[in-house]
């Protein structure tokens, strides 16, 4: 298996496109052409980490964080320098960082999660990206049309694949002298009967659905319209809303949440629920979410980065859980380490989560304490 089949594979459940546009996702060091050895799992990179893969025997590293995150000027290697270790041992390094924070299964899915939420949604839907097409068709072309539309990822909705709506229809055309019609003849005013297909996309596939049409469309001249559209897409979104299994004081809620999370402590404001059943969570830097988690009805919100003057906006109105940017997003690598397991099922590729922590902050108890 070429490394390309596997970045192909994450970036069709996460695509770089849903990514914030200034983020610097997808390869960051490699290539696309090398066969796949073993596969390490980690949050960020450091020399640490590079060294684990090497002994590892790993060429391919997965980081949520971007190595490189802003352009590099020049490339000067010294002693010991990451990006140099890495071309030498060939290795190829992978980013999904907020594609995979705004993909659904991603970041805060798997905080939701590891919190045993239940019936878990979006928290706040991503804007509108997404297209309506509509292509006009014979009806005895149509299916096979359509089921070339779906591979390309288009009419997904929600929990729901290969969604279209279709209308029988009668199309007119006549052909000029330089035509070559399909269906009847050239100078000829002709009636068929057609079927009217449309279907919902994100905005990114319309290079693939274009040229599905025209690859597929059975007609010299296909006819299509594009829409694009104003709802919010429930395929893609910021942070995660479920229900607790049953309700919980919030002293028990918190303890909940140390225990689940691992933390050595949390900063928190009070709301002024006495139970805590629906729950809001980012992982990672989500305080901006604060109002659609109060407006969502949620007893509790529990993201990472918080502001003083944050604490100040929630307190009394919803509990609100600063629980670490690492230790809100660490919890997604189980998820992609079993997903790309499972892409790959072949038992002579290891798929490994890298061993220790890369998170650089520490908590201070007392001296002596490390």
């Amino acid at each position: 298996m070429k490394t390309g089949e596997l970045i192909k594979y994450l970036e069709d459940w996460a695509p770089k496109e849903a990514a914030w546009e200034r983020d610097n996702v997808g390869i960051q060091i490699g290539s696309r052409n090398k066969e796949l050895k073993n596969i390490l799992i980690c949050l960020e990179l450091n020399r640490d980490v590079v060294s684990e893969a090497i002994k590892k025997k790993c060429n391919f590293i997965f980081t949520h964080h971007p190595l490189i995150f802003t352009p590099l000027k020049k490339l000067e290697f010294d002693k010991d320098n990451l990006i140099e270790k890495i071309i030498i041992h060939g290795l190829t390094v992978y980013s999904a960082h907020t594609n995979l924070d705004f993909t659904k299964g991603g970041v805060s899915f798997a905080l939701a999660k590891k919190l045993n939420l239940q019936n878990i949604e979006f928290l706040q839907n991503a804007d509108s990206n997404r297209v309506k097409i509509v292509v006009f068709a014979p009806e005895e072309s149509v299916d096979t049309l359509s089921e070339k539309l779906f591979e390309t990822g288009a009419g997904i909705i929600g929990e729901y694949s290969k969604c279209s709506f279709r209308l029988k229809g009668e199309g007119t055309f006549r052909g000029s002298e330089n035509s070559n019609p399909v269906i009847g003849k050239k100078g000829s005013f002709e009636k068929v009967s057609e079927m009217r297909l449309e279907l919902i996309a994100e905005r990114w596939l319309l290079p693939k659905i274009l040229d599905v049409i025209d690859r597929h469309h059975p007609y010299e001249t296909p006819a299509f319209d594009i829409y694009p559209l104003k709802n919010e897409n429930e395929n893609f979104g910021a942070g995660c809303i479920g229900n607790l299994p049953a309700e919980m004081t919030p002293s028990d809620f918190y303890e909940h949440v140390k225990k689940s999370l691992r933390l050595e402590s949390f900063r928190y404001s009070k709301g002024n629920q006495k139970k805590i059943h629906k729950v809001a969570v980012c992982g990672g830097s989500g305080s901006e979410l604060l109002g659609r988690a109060i407006a969502s009805g949620a007893d509790a919100f529990i993201t990472a980065d918080i502001k003083y003057h944050t604490f100040h906006d929630a307190l009394d109105k919803i509990h609100l859980i600063d629980a670490g940017h690492y230790e809100t997003e660490v919890v997604v690598l189980d998820e992609v380490k079993k997903r790309i397991e499972k892409f790959i099922n072949d038992k002579k590729i290891k798929v490994y989560k890298y061993t220790r922590s890369t998170n650089p902050i520490k908590f201070y108890k007392h001296k002596g304490d490390k």
